[in-house]
């Protein structure tokens, strides 16, 4: 990617089970605070964030999908045009990892790279301020399993690793060479001839 004055655009999918904190991580992250009683999200919303890396200056666009929104018909709109997607569990719930796999393989059978690979993913263990209930080893595990590029243990309540975990995220962007999209949320080097078409990967 060439160094540019307008900050790059890149959509970034953040998905789980209901409760495990996306809105709060999002609000965290962009707005820098913590409100314990969120309502759960309805169908989808996003915000932005801008950050500066060496030559870069990249914009977040965080999508936050509703946890009940997995396999519904609006996913692949959803989906479209994204670079990265992080995906969240609640480390206080064991269940919520499981749910994490479901969310892992919708992701991957949807949302594609211009080369026509499944967008590179993140694993967020998130509520680290809670009594886990899944172990750090079997987080581990369960990464290196299921294909995410890296994981975290976050916090939105106490504010743990999700900047870090961001400007990691920006930085991987870059080195992996993920091409931003434009501001109609076109990737700007997509090339429909080249991309395969993709089907649903059957999830439910």
């Amino acid at each position: 990617m060439t160094n540019i004055e307008q900050a790059e655009l890149f959509k970034i999918l953040i998905v789980g089970a209901p409760g495990c904190g996306k809105t709060s991580i999002i609000r965290r992250y962009t707005e820098g605070h913590f409100t314990p009683n969120y309502k759960s999200t309805i169908g989808v919303d996003f915000a932005t964030k801008e950050l500066s890396l060496s030559k870069h200056k990249i914009t977040l666009q965080l999508w936050d999908i509703a946890g009940q929104e997995r396999c519904g018909a609006m996913t692949h709109i959803y989906y479209k045009s994204a670079a990265f997607a992080i995906i969240v569990f609640d480390s206080s719930r064991k269940q919520t990892l499981e749910e994490a796999a479901k969310w892992k393989n919708d992701v991957s059978g949807n949302a594609f790279l211009p080369n026509g690979k499944p967008i590179p993913m993140f694993l967020f263990a998130n509520k680290s301020d809670l009594e886990p209930e899944v172990s750090q080893e079997s987080i581990e595990e369960f990464s290196q399993q299921n294909g995410f590029v890296r994981w975290f243990f976050t916090s939105a309540k106490e504010d743990t690793n999700i900047d870090e975990a961001m400007r990691t995220l920006a930085q991987d962007l870059i080195e992996l060479d993920i091409h931003p999209i434009n501001r109609e949320g076109v990737n700007l080097r997509d090339n429909s001839d080249q991309v395969k078409k993709k089907t649903n990967s059957g999830c439910c």
